[in-house]
């Protein structure tokens, strides 16, 4: 993602604005996402044009050093990020990476595809984590990528004749492809995020002059976000839902506090989603909060409108 920049500091280079639909003065930056839980777990704002290709790459070796149990099995990514040498990195990689992410397409690539006869194509349904899904066209076949210097799987995907195939490549030779498809679908979920990074927490409209204060924006960013996941992972039904969603349903409330001498006491005005709230405040009831002289804490709903 590119956050503008607007500082005068020449030395940024310009990159692609989608929400503004023009190339601005930017800072590129790449976040990475946990996709169960939803959490991005990794992010950085000093990418430049000509370091893109090692994202993947300098991402491993940071999760390694804070990842001792080697519990990261699987990547999936923008093609941007590695090359097909670094890809080869990931499979020689001490504890060998599972990769999917998508091959750049050029002209010879794509009438090979067009040229395919219809009978080299399948109609598979994927579904959707909702329960919904779309038909698309398929072709598989094992092939030698130059660069990474080792047989690779290639999926072509294409939904009609009018759209050119993408071409999805993975080393995990053994998941059905149905599966490699969803997998590789989860992987929009950032894109998700990202539109959320900027509409709910407004990071494409930092106004700082100061590139580090903008890395401090993200940062926050980040943590609001992981907070708002974790938040949700504790209400049974919302733990998909969007941080906005969020906010609206549990967040803006008002109430009145009640402050005595052993006690803090939170009165939450009646709202539809208060009773579930209060279910996942259940557990810090009563707690004794040191930093306030052991004051504890209890959230009720109001008995009235």
């Amino acid at each position: 993602m590119s956050i503008p920049y607007w500082g005068d500091d020449s030395h940024l280079e310009n990159n692609w604005s989608g929400s503004r639909n023009k190339s601005l003065t930017s800072i590129l930056a790449v976040l990475a996402q946990e996709p169960d839980s939803g959490v991005i777990t990794y992010g950085d704002t000093t990418i430049r044009h000509d370091g893109q290709s090692r994202v993947a790459v300098e991402f491993l070796d940071f999760y390694r050093a804070n990842d001792t149990d080697n519990t990261l099995k699987y990547l999936i990514f923008d093609s941007k990020f590695t090359t097909y040498e670094n890809l080869r990195k990931l499979e020689d990689a001490p504890t060998p990476i599972k990769f999917i992410t998508i091959r750049r397409r050029g002209p010879k690539i794509i009438d090979e595809l067009n040229a395919l006869p219809a009978s080299e194509w399948t109609s598979i349904r994927v579904t959707a984590a909702d329960g919904k899904g779309r038909t698309v066209r398929v072709h598989e076949e094992i092939i030698f990528l130059k660069g990474y210097d080792k047989n690779i799987r290639q999926i072509a995907i294409s939904g009609t004749r009018r759209i050119q195939p993408a071409l999805i490549i993975t080393n995990d030779f053994d998941l059905p492809l149905k599966d490699i498809l969803r997998k590789y679908a989860r992987r929009w979920l950032v894109e998700t995020e990202i539109s959320e990074q900027v509409h709910f927490f407004h990071l494409n409209r930092v106004c700082s002059s100061m590139v580090i204060k903008v890395d401090f924006d993200l940062t926050m960013s980040i943590l609001a976000h992981n907070i708002y996941r974790l938040f949700a992972a504790d209400l049974p039904g919302f733990s998909h839902q969007a941080s906005a969603s969020l906010f609206d349903k549990f967040m803006d409330n008002s109430g009145k506090v009640i402050i005595d001498d052993e006690r803090v006491t939170v009165v939450l005005h009646k709202k539809r989603n208060v009773p579930a709230l209060l279910h996942a405040l259940d557990r810090f009831q009563d707690k004794p909060i040191t930093s306030i002289n052991n004051l504890k804490f209890r959230f009720v709903a109001d008995s009235s409108s």
